[in-house]
């Protein structure tokens, strides 16, 4: 990639999202306007505020690598990402917005009048907040490496100094403009290119021989691992080698690879000639990545119960989206309940249409960018991809427009996450000094994960965020489902189903995270905890307020009456306003 197009691109989506949210600091004059811009924003404009911050890194960058390395089986991420919006509209939008709540804490405290409630859920929320934030920052990194050769540190602490900006100078009204330039920022960064590599694939003699398995190097191809790694060989291979490779050194010699296993030391590079079989990068448990399988679904490659990781990912973002902090904050900028839905509806449309174009980049990085399954960088493919199939000067704008759209991926998503988090830290933490304190929170919210993001770097983009999605699936999700529909749940009930289903999926992923176990059921169990936690955290919700009937709230029925019955009409004879509702 053109590093001088990619800097310029990269910066023109930096200066856009400070000058945008910089406006915000001109209309944003109450808390109201912070926290939920006074929840005047109309359905088209929410919609597109969250569809650019619900795709994320890992639909940008992180879908296509998973697709690229472990094959159509990871297609579940996109379908599980876009489902979960029709879960949302079905139980949560709409009842969510009537409740009146600013956040998460604010709805859990006012339907079971209870502080110590509202308290387990803040805690929650900040921790599935800096959970998910992350992947942003390690896509940050990793697009700004490509782009500048910076390290991969700088990225993150860059990204960290914007958003805190742009989330500190307007809250969510500023938010919201920025987040839906955002979204046509990423739509079109994917969309456009995409025509002219599809254009360019087809025009290869035998496109599709390109799919056949083992990948193979299409040109002569140089690779340069910057970890140590073992590859499994199935048949003889020749290579040109500089560095050290089963322990002997070698320099620019050439050198025939034996069947079986071997292990390249880091900084060593290797030159492969065309039509080469890709080797197989070998995980740290022994086993393959599972490359002679990638067109073929629950074929294993690095899972020992690949049904189980199915059913596993199906969980978690079916039933995550529901509990993701962000995304349900912008609900409480609607109008009415209405309006909710309304914005849910576009939301499925927005985001279903962007999911179509992730696994394409994926599919051509496998057959175009096939050393990147030797160094592990797959979230890379998206990069690129319009240098390998288009190249020259029109290569490089492609590629640029690309970077830009990934910045904007981070941009959009950790500025939700900040502005969600900063939300409970102000309220529910820090001493409350209405704005004032909304401001020094957003710093600590974007702090915390700026450190952690370092200890946790080698974790793929979509895998951490998909840990996220387990989390807010086994805490929020009970919360608002029973809390929403059903009038027996108890502040007990509810801050025992959040400790056990949200404290032990956090304790999965801390778990996963460090890595102790890296194989057998224990090691899956752990990194899909979906399954068993999120109805673990529906039964004991359920079991304790059952147990605690005396302590169901006084006045459920009027709180209840107030998520299901419809807004009251604005009188006809009076005027009305361009939504024709009254906000409860």
């Amino acid at each position: 990639m053109n590093q001088t197009y990619g800097i310029v691109a990269v910066s023109a989506a930096v200066v856009a999202t400070l000058v945008i949210g910089a406006t915000g600091l001109r209309i944003s004059r109450t808390t109201s306007d912070f926290y939920v811009a006074s929840r005047t924003v109309p359905p088209f404009l929410n919609a597109m505020a969250i569809s650019g911050e619900y795709l994320s890194a890992a639909s940008f960058l992180g879908i296509a690598g998973l697709v690229a390395a472990q094959g159509v089986e990871m297609l579940w991420f996109p379908v599980g990402y876009a489902a979960g919006y029709l879960v949302l509209l079905v139980f949560v939008a709409a009842p969510l917005r009537r409740s009146g709540a600013y956040t998460l804490p604010d709805f859990a405290e006012s339907r079971l009048r209870s502080t110590a409630a509202r308290r387990v859920a803040g805690v929650l929320v900040v921790g599935v907040g800096w959970l998910y934030l992350l992947p942003q920052l390690q896509g940050a990194g990793l697009t700004l490496g490509l782009v500048t050769g910076a390290p991969r540190w700088l990225g993150g602490v860059l990204v960290a100094v914007v958003v805190a900006l742009a989330v500190a100078a307007g809250g969510m009204r500023s938010i919201t403009f920025v987040q839906a330039f955002q979204y046509c920022l990423k739509l079109i960064a994917l969309l456009v290119p995409a025509i002219f590599l599809v254009v360019a694939w087809h025009g290869e003699p035998g496109p599709a021989d390109a799919l056949d398995e083992p990948p193979t190097f299409r040109r002569h191809t140089q690779v340069t691992v910057e970890t140590t790694v073992r590859l499994r060989i199935e048949a003889p291979l020749r290579a040109v080698v500089t560095g050290a490779v089963d322990g002997q050194d070698h320099d620019n010699g050439r050198l025939l690879l034996d069947p079986g296993v071997h292990e390249v030391r880091a900084g060593t590079t290797l030159r492969f000639p065309p039509d080469a079989p890709v080797p197989e990068r070998e995980s740290a448990d022994g086993r393959g990545d599972g490359a002679a399988s990638w067109a073929t679904p629950l074929s294993g490659g690095r899972n020992d119960h690949p049904l189980y990781t199915t059913y596993g990912l199906i969980f978690a973002t079916f039933l995550g989206t529901m509990g993701l902090p962000h995304v349900l904050v912008r609900f409480y900028t609607n109008p009415d309940g209405r309006a909710a839905r309304r914005t849910t509806v576009i939301v499925l449309a927005l985001v279903g249409g962007f999911y179509l174009l992730p696994p394409l980049y994926g599919l051509l990085g496998r057959i175009y960018a096939p050393d990147l399954l030797l160094t592990g960088t797959t979230d890379a493919a998206v990069l690129v991809l319009p240098e390998r199939l288009v190249g020259g000067p029109g290569g490089d704008l492609l590629g640029a427009l690309i970077a830009a759209g990934a910045c904007a991926a981070f941009l959009s998503t950790a500025s939700g996450l900040t502005l969600s988090v900063a939300g409970v830290l102000s309220q529910d933490v820090l001493p409350s000094l209405g704005v004032r304190t909304f401001r020094p929170a957003t710093l600590l919210a974007v702090a915390v994960p700026v450190t952690v993001s370092v200890a946790a770097s080698e974790l793929p983009v979509a895998d951490a965020v998909g840990l996220a999605f387990a989390v807010a699936a086994s805490s929020f999700c009970p919360l608002l489902l029973l809390g929403i529909w059903w009038r027996g749940l108890t502040a007990p009930g509810a801050i025992a189903g959040l400790l056990t289903g949200g404290g032990s999926a956090l304790t999965a992923v801390a778990l996963t995270i460090a890595g102790p176990l890296t194989d057998g059921w224990a090691h899956t169990l752990l990194a899909w905890p979906a399954v068993w936690s999120v109805p673990l955290g529906f039964l004991t919700m359920i079991l304790v307020s059952l147990a605690t009937r005396d302590r169901i709230p006084a006045g459920t029925e009027a709180v209840m009456a107030r998520l299901h019955l419809p807004e009251r009409p604005a009188d006809r004879s009076a005027p009305t306003t361009r939504r024709g509702v009254t906000t409860p």
